[in-house]
């Protein structure tokens, strides 16, 4: 009888267990305005840190994203700071709120482009253009090819080398990092934010998001054997495919390191 009862009582702390796993957090609403002027900015992007959802501004400048008390919203806008602000009772109570944002007062160095001098001759010419030993060539999320790293014959080496060795980086970053490396993977199913980061070259959104700093994620991206061009042109969702990919492979690895012990 104890058994009987004992197995109902799991049952139904289970049942009750996966209904609120299913049950998905409040819409919150709010408006951005520009601090200046308080126009509407149209267009700005929203990360919830901690579900990894993203959303965007309409014309007016509203937004609706999924959030609990706490959560951290990351508001990035191109000219303007970008900010986080905490979801707190009171936004949850009283629903739509304003969020400002400043912008910033960038000046644009002059930039001189030189463009390739051709004089006719295939044996000239073909010193004159520049060639880029990048053979690595991927298409990932995206309607065109980029490169994605430097396939040398060592790469391989360099991989396990970061796996076999408890003091690298890689192991540091990927080890220690757990639940920011697990939302790569909410980051790369969230149409929303591949959008953003489709866009986006500056690294902000990816280093809120993984809690890494700039010179972490190019770090990360030369241990894994990625090229320096590929490390200064591609954009932000290029990058987040790019250290997902190497994630993987660090984790099979890993694996199997654990399994010879």
């Amino acid at each position: 009888m104890r058994n009987i009862i004992f197995l109902l009582l799991v049952v139904s702390v289970n049942l009750s267990w996966s209904q609120e796993s299913l049950v998905q957090p409040p819409l919150i609403k709010g408006k951005v305005l520009n601090d200046a002027n308080n126009d509407p900015l149209e267009n700005v992007n929203i990360v919830n840190l901690n579900s990894v959802v993203g959303a965007t501004t309409d014309e007016k400048g509203d937004f609706e994203i999924r959030a609990v008390v706490n959560d951290t919203l990351y508001f990035s806008y191109l000219g303007f700071k970008s900010i986080r602000v905490r979801v707190t009772n009171d936004w949850m109570k009283f629903g739509e709120i304003k969020i400002k944002m400043t912008e910033l007062g960038i000046a644009l160095e002059e930039v001189v482009v030189r463009p390739v001098q051709l004089t006719g001759y295939v044996e000239v010419d073909a010193k004159t253009i520049p060639i880029y030993d990048n053979y690595r060539y991927r298409i990932s999320g995206v309607n065109t090819g980029y490169e994605g790293g430097n396939q040398q014959p060592g790469a391989v080496n360099k991989v396990l080398s970061a796996i076999f060795n408890p003091a690298d980086f890689l192991y540091n970053v990927f080890g220690k990092r757990p639940k920011q490396m697990r939302k790569l993977r909410k980051m790369k199913e969230d149409d929303d934010i591949r959008n953003l980061l489709q866009s986006k070259f500056d690294r902000e959104t990816l280093m809120a998001v993984l809690q890494l700093e700039r010179a972490d994620i190019d770090e990360i991206l030369n241990k894994c054997s990625y090229s320096s061009d590929f490390i200064r042109t591609a954009s932000d969702l290029q990058i987040l495919d790019a250290i997902s990919e190497c994630y993987e492979e660090y984790k099979v690895l890993n694996r199997g390191k654990s399994k010879g012990k």
